[in-house]
C-alpha cells in the first residue's frame, strides 16, 4: 500500500509559511530603513556653510611653523577704505560714462588687520641678517561680521595694533559676545590671507553672505605677491615684479603705507 502524502503536503506548507514570514519581515525593514534614511536626510544641515562655523575659542588662528620670530611682528587695524583698495574689489560692470567702477566698501561690516611699517622693516631686516634664509612671509587678518553693530563692538573692544603671535588671544577668544566663526585662508606669495566670518552663536547662515562672498573673491584673485612691501605701498600692483617695479618707482615716488 502507498504511504499518505499528508506530511510532506504539511511540511511545503510550512516551509511556504517561514518563507512568507522573512520575506514579510524583510518588507518591513527596508521600509523602515528607507524611514530612518528620510528622516536623517531632512535632519541634515540646510546650508554647508553653516558646518564651517566653530566657537570662538575652537576656531583656529594664524599659523607660523618653525618661523617664531613672526609672531612678534605687529599688524594694525586697517583704516576703511584700505582694505577695498587693497585688494583692488570693484562691483561688476563699469561705472556711468563707461568709467571704472569705484573699489566696493566693507567698512559697515568688516574689519582688517594689516601689517605695520614696524613689521615690514623687520621682515626685509631679518631676511637680510639671516642670508636669505628667514621669512618673507606676512598676513594679514580679515574679519567679516553679520551685523554692523557686531562690528562696532569688536571694534571697541579689540586693541589698534596687536602682535601676530596674540591674534588668537586677544581677537579670536577674546571677541565680544563669544560668536561662532569660519575661518578661510589663502597663500599669496609671500602674503597669507585669513579671513574669518563671524557671527551670533547658535545663528543660522550669515546675514553678510555677499558681503563674504565679495572679499573672497577678490582675495582668490589676486596674483601672488612677490614682495610685500611693494604690495603694501602701492595697493594697485597684483603681482610685483621687476619690470612693473621699475616702471612705478619711475612714475612716482614709493612711499610705505603707516
Amino acid at each position: 500500500m502507498a504511504e499518505p502524502k499528508a506530511p510532506k503536503s504539511k511540511s511545503k506548507s510550512k516551509s511556504s509559511h517561514g518563507h512568507d514570514a522573512a520575506a514579510a519581515s524583510k518588507k518591513s525593514n527596508g521600509g523602515k530603513t528607507k524611514a530612518n534614511a528620510a528622516t536623517a536626510t531632512a535632519e541634515a544641515p540646510a546650508t554647508s556653510l553653516d558646518a564651517l562655523f566653530k566657537p570662538c575659542a575652537d576656531v583656529k588662528g594664524l599659523r607660523f611653523g618653525a618661523q617664531l620670530v613672526t609672531r612678534a611682528l605687529t599688524v594694525r587695524r586697517a583704516a576703511p577704505l584700505e582694505l577695498p583698495h587693497l585688494l583692488r574689489a570693484v562691483p561688476s560692470g563699469a561705472g556711468a560714462g563707461g568709467e571704472q567702477p569705484e573699489p566696493l566698501s566693507f567698512a559697515p561690516t568688516t574689519t582688517a588687520y594689516i601689517p605695520t611699517n614696524f613689521a615690514i622693516l623687520a621682515h626685509h631686516a631679518w631676511h637680510t641678517l639671516t642670508l636669505g634664509l628667514g621669512t618673507k612671509n606676512s598676513k594679514a587678518a580679515v574679519f567679516v561680521f553679520e551685523s554692523a553693530a557686531m562690528k562696532a563692538a569688536a571694534d571697541a573692544a579689540w586693541p589698534q595694533v596687536v602682535p601676530l603671535g596674540d591674534v588668537g588671544r586677544r581677537l579670536l577668544r577674546a571677541a565680544p559676545g563669544s560668536p561662532e566663526m569660519a575661518r578661510f585662508k589663502f597663500r599669496k606669495g609671500c602674503v597669507t590671507f585669513y579671513v574669518y566670518a563671524v557671527r551670533a552663536a547658535g545663528a543660522r547662515g550669515f546675514a553678510r553672505a555677499d558681503e563674504l562672498r565679495a572679499v573672497i573673491e577678490a582675495v582668490a584673485k589676486l596674483k601672488d605677491f612677490l614682495d610685500h612691501t611693494a604690495m603694501l605701498a602701492l595697493p594697485g600692483q597684483r603681482s610685483i615684479d621687476v619690470a612693473s617695479a621699475a616702471a612705478a618707482a619711475a612714475a612716482a615716488p614709493v612711499g610705505v603705507v603707516h
